[in-house]
């Protein structure tokens, strides 16, 4: 089997589709063939030797494109190394109870596929890309605008991901 990995997420206004092609730009650089793609645009997962898989969190869970994408190859999955990433506002404080919190988000899909390693990011909230009645809530929730993800860290952990995952 090749060196060949997918990174593969769910995003609603993009910030975690960033962050999915800056973990492939990283393993590329290190000479790991990466194919990033949404989760949604996935139908077969076979013939990679592992899969990164990302999402937003919306209302304390993972998007349900993630969601659907590990229960739809759990089988495929559970054969492979397998890494998850997490990008949400409750990450741009850094802190352990704050990492409790999201990595609570993380048990429906950890109980169906354990990854190797979780990497949790703060992401970026932009009031523009949001629906009127989000919009709305994450107003009223005090959810502060701007762009909280931390590049280096986001490289860092991408950066750890070959040996973890076998490549």
């Amino acid at each position: 089997m090749s060196e060949k990995i997918l990174v593969t997420y769910a995003s609603k206004c993009g910030s975690t589709g960033e962050v999915a092609e800056e973990i492939g730009q990283v393993l590329c650089k290190s000479g790991i063939e990466a194919e990033v793609r949404l989760a949604k645009d996935v139908d077969d997962v076979n013939g990679y030797q592992a899969v990164v898989v990302g999402s937003a969190v919306r209302m304390g869970q993972w998007l349900p494109e993630a969601t659907k994408f590990i229960e739809t190859h759990r089988d495929a999955l559970s054969r492979v190394p397998v890494a998850y990433f997490t990008v949400c506002m409750t990450m741009q404080e850094d802190t352990e109870e704050n990492r409790r919190e999201v990595m609570g988000y993380l048990e429906p899909v950890r109980a169906m596929v354990q990854p190797r390693d979780v990497g949790l990011f703060a992401g970026a909230m932009d009031y523009g890309k949001l629906p009127f009645v989000f919009r709305l809530m994450i107003k009223a929730m005090k959810v502060p605008e701007g762009d909280f993800r931390d590049w280096d860290s986001i490289r860092d952990w991408a950066a750890g991901l070959r040996p973890l995952l076998g490549a």
